[in-house]
């Protein structure tokens, strides 16, 4: 198990790598800089901004020095938010996203797990077709299609819960954001999920133990259901990463400060050292999801070899 995850290190510093080069080259390319502002600043003061934080160097010089402050863990000065570090930024709004994120990832497995399950066990009736349907209605429109629709049913029409913002954190805040962001991936794992059950109750184990005389419910909660689960959880690693992520759109639309915000923010003023730090954390996020994903496979199949 050590020597695993010591090779799968090893093999993410490349990949990283290879990610930082792109963000940093892309974000470069952008038209503009961090100091366009609607007053042309004059020429000494934007000379004098850009030798302090290192923009008359180089390229290559300014992508080893960025190399060599995350080798200590900073991610540099934000341009923007002159009286905070990125990593300040980072820790301030990535709690919010986990949150919401989190939340969402635990509503959508345990409703798509839920509506697959029963779709499967009631292969091609009515309830399949029905769920099945909705699974497609959920994976065809958009987050940010469905975030604005929700906000006009309950929150301007039936006036049942708040349009944006999360006020005192309450739980009355999160629900619409946290159901914008579970809807797509509980049509994903619902369908994941059908599918997966079926092959798996027509396996020969699956018909031994229904030979044996075990209940139903046995047969599915205690041998269907953890095989069934390798394709979801083969899915929930950039699928968790990828809600998390996932969530800029949606805290823009409620109002909701968290990492989002400050990515779109950045990428709209191009404070450069900003939108590099997001995207390398959730590059690393991704990577951790994924590597626990191949932990997860093992504990559900012991015949994977890791």
């Amino acid at each position: 198990m050590l020597s695993f995850a010591f090779r799968r290190f090893l093999s993410a510093i490349p990949t990283l790598l290879i990610l930082i080069a792109l963000a940093f080259a892309l974000i470069r390319v952008a038209p503009g800089g961090p100091f366009d502002t609607e007053k042309q600043l004059p020429p000494e003061i934007e000379a004098r901004l850009n030798e302090a934080y290192h923009l008359d160097e180089p390229l290559y010089q300014q992508f080893g020095r960025y190399l060599l402050g995350l080798a200590q863990g900073d991610f540099g000065p934000s341009f923007q938010y002159k009286d905070f570090t990125v990593t300040e930024l980072i820790a301030a709004g990535f709690p919010v996203s986990l949150k919401l994120g989190g939340l969402a990832m635990l509503l959508a497995l345990l409703a798509g797990i839920s509506i697959g399950t029963l779709a499967a066990l009631r292969q091609n009736s009515q309830t399949d077709h029905v769920a099945m349907a909705a699974a497609m209605t959920g994976i065809s429109i958009p987050n940010f299609v469905l975030a604005p629709l929700l906000v006009l049913l309950f929150a301007v029409t039936l006036r049942w819960l708040p349009a944006g913002g999360l006020g005192d954190g309450g739980i009355a805040n999160l629900v619409l954001p946290v159901i914008s962001l579970a809807l797509p991936q509980i049509a994903y794992i619902s369908r994941l999920t059908r599918g997966s059950m079926i092959e798996v109750l027509r396996s020969d184990f699956i018909r031994t133990a229904r030979a044996q005389g075990l209940p139903g419910r046995e047969v599915i909660l205690g041998h269907a259901l953890k095989p069934a689960m390798l394709p979801i959880v083969s899915y929930l690693g950039p699928a968790t990463a990828g809600i998390i992520t996932g969530s800029v759109v949606i805290e823009q639309i409620f109002g909701v400060p968290g990492l989002g915000r400050y990515f779109v923010q950045g990428a709209l003023n191009r404070d450069y050292t900003l939108v590099m730090g997001v995207v390398v954390f959730y590059g690393v996020l991704i990577i951790v999801f994924n590597f626990l994903v191949d932990l997860a496979y093992r504990w559900l199949d012991p015949r994977v070899k890791l």
